[in-house]
């Protein structure tokens, strides 16, 4: 999991620093603060997942399930709540924010599964059932 986090804010970097420099040359100073915000919202809300998965790892399942619950139902109200006291400002590119955000998150889950999906991952062969039950034959 710890690839996932990492290949994730490698693609989230990527992505601000192309989406900065794009944003800035099409809509000047409010698409850089677009980009920028959009690329915190979006690229923020996935890694944390995987930070969260990362950090209960060694918990029990029903213990870990209910604090990424928890923190998946907290990431959501605070995205609606930026997104609310966003909606009157004009500091910044509405575009650019929107693009970045729906790029950041294609990217960095994308870096994501990349991270688990390519790490090596021990598996066990199940014994036949017969193990162990010399005593019957």
């Amino acid at each position: 999991m710890r690839a996932a986090v990492r290949y994730g804010a490698l693609g989230l970097v990527a992505l601000t620093v192309v989406s900065a420099v794009i944003s800035v040359l099409v809509a000047g100073m409010p698409g850089l603060w677009g980009a920028l915000i959009g690329a915190a919202v979006g690229g923020g809300f996935i890694l944390f997942t995987a930070l969260g998965v990362l950090l209960t790892s060694r918990l029990p399942a029903t213990t870990a399930g209910a604090v990424l619950l928890g923190t998946w139902l907290l990431k959501l109200i605070l995205a609606i709540v930026v997104m609310a006291l966003l909606k009157p400002l004009d500091f910044y590119s509405k575009g650019a924010l929107v693009l970045t955000i729906v790029f950041a998150l294609v990217i960095v889950l994308g870096a994501e599964t990349y991270g688990v999906v390519s790490q090596r991952a021990l598996y066990v062969v199940p014994d036949s059932g017969n193990a162990g039950n010399d005593e019957r034959e």
